[in-house]
């Protein structure tokens, strides 16, 4: 049986660092490293981690933020699963445990950035955690070491999760929720993983025409409010978002 808990001990921040390198390929100067996870720990941010029979096989991390005005909020800074458990839930177990902790210490907000061509990761974000998206930043991390990211650009989208909403309470309840008037489409073929490998110049062609429709479609005022899904592309499907 999986089961999430909190990291807290050094032993087991060395475990998730060791996950970082399986899961993503990472080079040993672009790994999380254990003194971040014990310093995020310590300063208002937390670290869980997923088991299986003892075996870490997933784990999180997120480090305390503070907006403009003075909104102090999470931003869930990285989550990996091993390739195994994919399916089975763990991801969704770790994003309820950090949910859970912070609507205990009265935090409204968790913020995490992703990769706006994963689209099952999308599809996750918006239709089976509720969260939002207003913001698209242009290669975030610079170009990687991690065979993921084909050495493209690391565009990405901000997902904004008002843990306490209506939309998301919702969402997580299975109720059926009515969208807004969706304005606007941005659509991603479903093969832009095969694409990444096979022609990466395409790839990146597609990179660029989603990233300036993203751009275009935010400085309107627009938000992604949610996400379909078909055997030909994954659609962001934007509206106007009015409140948490």
């Amino acid at each position: 049986m999986i089961e999430a808990r909190l990291l807290t001990t050094h032993e087991e921040f060395t475990e998730a660092v060791r996950l970082q390198q399986q899961i993503w390929g990472f080079e040993e100067i672009e790994l999380l490293p254990v003194r971040l996870f014990v310093v995020a720990t310590k300063v208002g941010g937390h670290a869980f981690g997923a088991f299986d029979d003892g075996k870490m096989v997933g784990f999180c991390l997120a480090i305390p933020g503070l907006k403009s005005g003075g909104t102090t909020y999470l931003h869930s800074h990285m989550l990996g699963v091993m390739p195994q458990y994919r399916n089975a839930g763990v991801g969704r177990m770790l994003k309820m445990e950090q949910r859970k902790d912070a609507i205990a210490r009265g935090i409204e907000l968790i913020e995490w950035k992703f990769d706006p061509l994963e689209i099952k990761n999308a599809y996750f974000n918006m239709e089976r955690l509720g969260a939002i998206v207003r913001r698209y930043v242009f290669n975030q991390y610079g170009t990687t070491s991690s065979n993921l990211h084909s050495g493209m650009p690391t565009d990405r989208c901000v997902a904004e999760w008002w843990v306490s909403s209506p939309r998301v309470r919702g969402i997580l309840d299975g109720e059926p929720h009515q969208r807004p008037f969706i304005a606007e489409r941005i659509a991603v073929p479903a093969d832009i993983g095969v694409l990444r490998t096979s022609d990466p110049k395409a790839a990146r062609a597609i990179q660029q025409r989603v990233g300036e429709e993203f751009d275009r479609f935010f400085r309107r005022g627009l938000a992604v409010i949610g996400f379909e899904k078909s055997e030909q592309a994954g659609t962001y499907l934007l509206g106007t978002w009015e409140s948490k």
